[in-house]
């Protein structure tokens, strides 16, 4: 559709709508960036106030040849939320609490609903919604459900699937449905059936090529659809799959209680692979975290103030690696035990902080709340820290958050260092030491088509140290543009063809967020990069 064409029937569906329709230069500008490396310009843009907009806005679609791309934080990493499409930003309106049901501990919330707003309902009724991701200020609970986020505590609360109950949402050709868990499908059901098929055909390829980890979210859930004794959840085949399936209205979430006192011990480590190797003996005392800082984020944390106090009263002499261990029991006195028995594990471990070089470590305990929210806020800003380079190279997500199993967690990051340092550079880590899950990123320039050049390769041969380990190449921030590719050497070309069977069946003419998750462009491809293959910085004179 040109331009001219576009903006007046953008205008005609502004007429009929409640919410509002963006077009100028912009507004689109805006929409075409996440928090990931890419750059598309959309469509347009609508910001629909009712459900009654939702379905105008995708009818419209429909009707234009437009694909449509739902949206709400934007903080997705792999180019999630942007393409070629009508986006819907469900984050200015459609943002409420629906029901809430607190002695069954349940809540249904519209997609567009900010995560720490919903917390904030929930906190008077003494319960919360544990998918603690670190954008939890801006992130959605749509975003979240779409990706299968899964936060620093999904050692005990689990990911997204597991706290989601039903999705309520729009399909391709405008039906509104539900999908829940289902003992027994109805015979005239064409989709489910036609799901369950599929599950049953490809259960023991699903049993062979998916990854036995808590962090596995590339693909879709097809795992969800195969025979099992209790009753299939079709929900959990939408979590994750990133806007491509069907548009959510309503999201049905599980509920946790508040969770009483908590403790923290801050574990000092003088090597990485130390730390690493140690993460598999420190889950045994059942924490409900353990998360990674490494010496890269403590050092750019000691130069900006807001982090400054909390890194000198925590951090003792000058570790290579820390691991935040944080345990969460009935009662104080538990907890206080547990940290004893931290004390008592480092010590078995080989270190103390009387030793020399390559034993020296130790745990320093966290007892008092502030601090403990100090260290979890400083954490949280992992990200904002590691950015805040003063180098034209900036540490890079696109190999992220690859898991493995926790025994295997030394040996990868060991080969992952060598493959940086083969190519150049270095990486940043820190995150979920806990599930084998850690955000490392290498620093790269992506101004320059060398280093676009030198991501690929990275890219190519950690996903192939990752099978190797029986990994999972997506462990936490999904597919995308970035990720979507490497399903064919991760899952092999049946798994993709049962993926691509799945896209069909929900989304025949594409109209979901195509390209993404199946038939992806290339990764590298710099023409979808936010700095581009023309990507220039003129001349100037600085003062």
């Amino acid at each position: 559709m040109g331009s001219l064409q576009a903006q007046g029937a953008m205008q005609g569906l502004a007429a009929s709508i409640e919410g509002e329709c963006l077009g100028d230069a912009f507004s689109l500008g805006r929409y075409a960036t996440d928090a990931s490396i890419y750059q598309i310009l959309p469509a347009g843009v609508v910001i629909p106030k009712t459900i009654d907009d939702v379905q105008a806005s995708i009818s419209f679609a429909r009707e234009q040849g437009l694909s449509v791309l739902p949206r709400g934080g934007g903080t997705s990493q792999c180019g999630q939320t942007v393409n070629h499409s009508l986006v819907l930003d469900n984050s200015k309106y459609l943002n409420g609490l629906i029901a809430l049901d607190v002695p069954n501990r349940r809540c249904v919330v519209q997609p567009g609903i900010v995560l720490d707003d919903l917390n904030r309902m929930l906190r008077p009724h003494g319960l919360w919604f544990p998918v603690d991701v670190s954008t939890a200020s801006r992130a959605t609970i749509g975003g979240m459900a779409a990706n299968n986020s899964c936060g620093g505590r999904s050692l005990r609360y689990g990911t997204m699937r597991d706290n989601v109950r039903s999705i309520t949402g729009f399909l391709a050709d405008g039906q509104k449905r539900q999908f829940a868990e289902v003992a027994t499908p109805e015979p005239g059901d064409a989709l489910v059936q036609k799901l369950l098929s599929l599950g049953a055909r490809e259960a023991s390829e699903i049993s062979v090529r998916f990854p036995n980890l808590l962090r596995r979210v590339g693909g879709y859930n097809i795992d969800a659809l195969t025979p099992r004794n209790g009753p299939n959840n079709f929900a959990h085949l939408l979590v994750g799959s990133e806007g491509t399936l069907s548009y959510f209205t309503e999201i049905e979430l599980s509920l946790a209680p508040l969770p009483g006192e908590k403790v923290m011990g801050v574990c000092h480590f003088p090597t990485f692979a130390s730390a690493m190797n140690a993460a598999q003996h420190l889950v045994a005392l059942d924490p409900q975290a353990v998360e990674l800082v490494d010496d890269t984020m403590i050092a750019l944390a000691r130069n900006i103030p807001a982090f400054r106090q909390t890194v000198e009263t925590v951090v003792t002499g000058a570790p290579a690696a820390l691991l935040l261990v944080e345990f969460a029991e009935s009662a104080q006195e538990r907890n206080l035990a547990k940290l004893d028995d931290l004390s008592q594990m480092m010590g078995d471990l080989g270190f103390a902080f009387s030793n020399a070089a390559r034993t020296w470590g130790g745990s320093v305990a966290v007892t008092d709340p502030g601090l403990q929210n100090d260290i979890a806020e400083f954490r949280k800003a992992g990200l904002n820290i590691m950015m805040s380079m003063k180098d034209e190279g900036k540490p890079v997500s696109f190999v992220e958050d690859c898991a493995v199993t926790l025994p295997d967690l030394a040996g990868y990051t060991a080969g992952l260092t060598e493959i940086f340092e083969r190519h150049g550079t270095k990486g940043t880590w820190y995150a979920h030491a806990s599930v084998g899950c850690l955000h490392v990123r290498p620093v790269l320039n992506m101004k320059l088509d060398k280093d676009v050049r030198t991501m690929r390769a990275i890219a190519e041969e950690c996903f192939d140290l990752v099978k190797s380990y029986k990994g999972s190449h997506s462990g936490e921030h999904g597919d995308g543009i970035l990720r979507s590719e490497f399903h064919e050497s991760m899952f092999g070309p049946r798994m993709v063809r049962s993926f691509e069977e799945v896209k069909t069946l929900f989304d025949p003419d594409q109209l979901f967020n195509p390209n993404r998750v199946v038939h992806p462009p290339r990764m590298d491809d710099r023409r979808l990069f936010r700095y581009g293959p023309e990507y220039e910085v003129p001349p100037f004179d600085t003062a």
